[in-house]
């Protein structure tokens, strides 16, 4: 069979262009309420609510993946979010952005947003196949093009915020949002489908089996341990801690290049994927990852001159690589093609599960204590995290 190679390489084209414009954000909305507010806890406040639309939309933005099929979702979710984003500044050049427009614009772009790169995710076995390539592979290519996009998009947001202001960078933001949309129109490939689907006249009961596979699935369940986590006690650290650090420090570029440096070294980390694997079990890149991570941010937690923070940010970017890829990769092995959209969007409940819960309690703490005392916290508790997921009995099943 000849190899198609188009699909997959629109698909990664898709995939950086919408990173690129998410990662912007995840920079641009905290720095613009800590603009709007002065507070830290204002903005984990903010991020933490809208957070909640994606937490209880997940199962039925799934549902729609599955039902409606994966190119399709992502499509019309990046056109719609490069909508989203125009409507910062328009709101802000025609009347005023303030902390309330700013939640409702951060709600309605919840839930549109998370769906486009779960669809993508399930749809890597898709096009992996007619391409040639071993889910390690596609999923290491995938993640490492991710991570690109992910370095490029904070450097380049701090980097217009700075130099056009912090509303008029959702232009670009929206222009990457729409040209992701347009490349996956460019995507041609036959969805894979199971031959036995379940009842789907009951959307509730659709929706839920997601979780049903979920919790009968050891491997994967230690996996969103783990993912659970890093968003709960990590995330905190990049969108409240480290914006009310470098705002105190008025270096809108400095947050960027630590930011990018975590994001560059997990280019090389994802890419590595499958030569990884060849040398390691599943459950030993989980290991090495969450207290690589864990350990990396010990050091940092003392706010050392710049340079040593950018080093160490580069060291825990190494350790995050390989662990999207290896999530991806058990999750679309073990789990049939048409439940595949449902259970990856339960991994975006858990990104967003994990700041809802501990973002405004990390934004009081800051400006209760200070940054590096909450920085030490933080820290600590990866690395317990880690060695509590290292040495949990159902790490093992990851390799069965």
């Amino acid at each position: 069979m000849q190899r198609k190679l188009a699909p997959f390489v629109f698909t990664q084209l898709s995939s950086v262009a919408s990173i690129v414009s998410g990662s912007m954000v995840y920079i641009a909305i905290p720095w613009i309420a800590l603009e709007l507010s002065g507070s830290s806890s204002t903005a984990g406040f903010i991020v933490a609510i809208t957070a909640i639309p994606t937490l209880l939309l997940a199962p039925f933005i799934g549902s729609f993946i599955d039902k409606f099929g994966r190119r399709r979702t992502t499509i019309a979710v990046e056109i719609l979010a490069g909508g989203v984003a125009l409507l910062v500044p328009i709101v802000s050049g025609l009347w005023e952005l303030t902390i309330p427009a700013l939640i409702a614009i951060g709600i309605i772009r919840a839930i549109i947003v998370p769906g486009g790169g779960t669809a993508r995710k399930a749809l890597i076995p898709d096009v992996a196949a007619p391409a040639g390539m071993t889910l390690d592979r596609a999923n290491s290519i995938h993640e490492g093009l991710f991570a690109a996009g992910f370095a490029a998009g904070p450097a380049l947001a701090t980097f217009l915020i700075a130099h056009i202001g912090s509303a008029n960078t959702f232009f670009v933001v929206a222009g990457f949002a729409i040209l992701s949309g347009i490349l996956a129109t460019f995507i041609r490939v036959e969805e894979q489908h199971d031959s036995n689907k379940e009842d789907e006249s009951n959307l509730l009961v659709f929706a839920v089996q997601g979780f049903k596979v979920l919790f009968s699935n050891p491997a994967i369940l230690i996996m969103m341990s783990a993912i659970m986590a890093l968003a709960l006690i990590y995330l905190p650290t990049e969108m409240v801690v480290l914006p009310a650090y470098y705002s105190s420090l008025g270096d809108p570029e400095g947050l960027g290049v630590a930011i990018s440096a975590a994001a560059l070294a997990s280019i090389f980390g994802a890419l590595g994927f499958e030569q990884i694997h060849k040398r390691l079990s599943y459950a030993n890149i989980l290991r090495i990852g969450i207290l690589g991570i864990g350990f990396s941010m010990v050091p940092m937690s003392f706010l050392p001159d710049q340079w040593v923070m950018v080093f160490f940010f580069f060291t825990l970017g190494l350790a995050w690589g390989p662990l999207l890829p290896l999530l991806n990769t058990v999750i679309q092995e073990r789990i049939p093609a048409d439940k595949r959209g449902r259970v990856f969007a339960l991994e975006m409940t858990v990104w967003n599960a994990g700041p809802l819960i501990s973002m405004v309690a990390v934004g009081t703490a800051v400006d209760s204590v200070g940054v590096g005392a909450v920085f030490t916290f933080l820290a600590i508790a990866v690395v317990l995290a880690g060695l509590v997921i290292s040495f949990n009995k159902y790490i093992k099943q990851l390799d069965v």
